[in-house]
């Protein structure tokens, strides 16, 4: 490797990989997946040493192991079972899960193919490993953190002064950090806002379990779309359409009135609400926006919740798609009082600098076998291989509206 390790703990990957890692344990041990990386950025190249680099840093991630501190750490999580800890004190990476290549448009190809209790435990790490190789190799490192830090102490100060309002908020940027050591400056210096006198907004932890860990924070997340995507569309008898329903109800099998947060748009949000009716959104504390506009999907929740005759003041509405602390402010005034607003804010913490982000992902593109898609509440967002099986399940999706009371 020409740069440091980038990787050093397995605990280096957002908490909703360990939630729903347990319930893939527990419930869908058999499932294989494919995930299939992209970068969304235009006039982005991988050079060939980058990607070397790159396959060096996975080869280094996938040697190490769980230490017995770090899963005892992850044992005192409430929801984390002893059963699911002990098979991840024998889990490792495999390195023969990835394919790594240079034959795309950006210079970099990445696909993991294997059982889906691996390979979704390799999504963040590899996209962190991506990031940073790039920034480095590509940019005057030095210069972009010198610009990191002017902007993070900017934005510090006019969250601290209550210039913008966040009221609670998370720190969600691992996949696409600008470095290590950048993301642990944000969760270092906003560990302490809560211990300042005048400091009106609340910062109340991170995705990254090992900085978590590290700065006595709590660790947050708990399911990403793959959850509903596998599970809804990895069982070919079911219909697609309905993969909300067989992804809620997996959910309270496995964690009851714990761990709630649901994710509503992975196969557009009116049809989420079809299978949240009162048990699921009782049982679940609140729900998370990740696409369209964040006004209307607010307000169509309230409306729901309303409609089943639970008061949304108490239950959480996380925001969590492209925010900053302006974004954050307008929405956490609009909705104040009226439910329990929260923030998970990522790449806008962790790489603002003076070159643009990368807009990198790995999305889930098979599952069994067969093609998995998510369509989002906006254009830009699904990720499919197969435009026909993406054909099929709008179809499904609007059959269902058109024709189900």
């Amino acid at each position: 490797m020409r740069l440091p390790q980038i990787i050093n703990s397995l605990l280096e990957t957002d908490l909703y990989k360990f939630s729903m890692g347990q319930a893939i344990y527990h419930q869908f041990p058999g499932y294989k997946t494919t995930w299939t990386f992209r970068c969304r950025n235009e006039n982005v190249h991988f050079t060939e040493e980058m990607v070397d680099e790159i396959r060096e840093q996975v080869k280094a991630f996938c040697t190490l192991r769980f230490t017995e501190e770090e899963l005892e750490y992850l044992d005192a999580i409430k929801w984390l079972k002893g059963s699911y800890v002990d098979f991840l004190r024998i889990w490792k990476p495999r390195y023969e899960d990835f394919e790594i290549g240079t034959d795309d448009e950006c210079g970099l190809t990445i696909e993991t193919k294997g059982t889906w209790l691996n390979t979704s435990m390799y999504e963040i790490p590899t996209l962190a490993i991506v990031n940073e190789t790039y920034f480095r190799m590509q940019h005057d490192y030095d210069k972009l953190m010198e610009s990191f830090r002017e902007r993070l102490d900017a934005k510090y100060a006019r969250i601290r002064s209550g210039e913008w309002y966040a009221g609670i908020f998370s720190e969600f940027g691992l996949r696409r950090r600008l470095s290590a050591e950048a993301q642990e400056l944000v969760v270092e210096k906003f560990s302490h806002l809560n211990d300042t006198m005048h400091a009106s907004s609340r910062f109340v932890g991170t995705s990254n379990v090992y900085l978590a860990r590290k700065y006595g924070v709590m660790p947050v997340g708990t399911m990403a779309h793959e959850w509903i995507m596998c599970v809804g569309q990895g069982n070919h008898k079911h219909n697609p359409a309905y993969g909300n329903w067989y992804a809620l109800d997996a959910w309270v099998k496995e964690y009851g009135i714990l761990n709630g947060t649901a994710l509503t748009d992975a196969i557009t949000t009116d049809c989420f609400l079809k299978d949240f009716q009162l048990t699921y959104a009782t049982l679940f504390s609140g729900v998370r926006h990740d696409s369209g506009d964040p006004f209307e999907w607010g307000e169509k929740l309230i409306a729901h919740y309303e409609s089943l005759g639970i008061d949304p003041r108490t239950k959480q509405l996380l925001f969590s798609d492209s925010l900053d602390f302006e974004r954050a402010d307008k929405i956490y005034r609009h909705f104040s009082g009226r439910a329990r607003v929260a923030f998970g804010i990522g790449t806008y913490l962790s790489n603002d600098t003076c070159v643009e982000p990368l807009n990198i992902v790995m999305k889930t593109t098979a599952c069994n076998g067969q093609d998995v898609a998510k369509i989002s509440d906006v254009d830009g967002k699904g990720m499919c291989k197969n435009p026909e099986y993406v054909e099929y399940l709008q179809r499904c999706i609007d059959w269902r509206m058109s024709h189900e009371a």
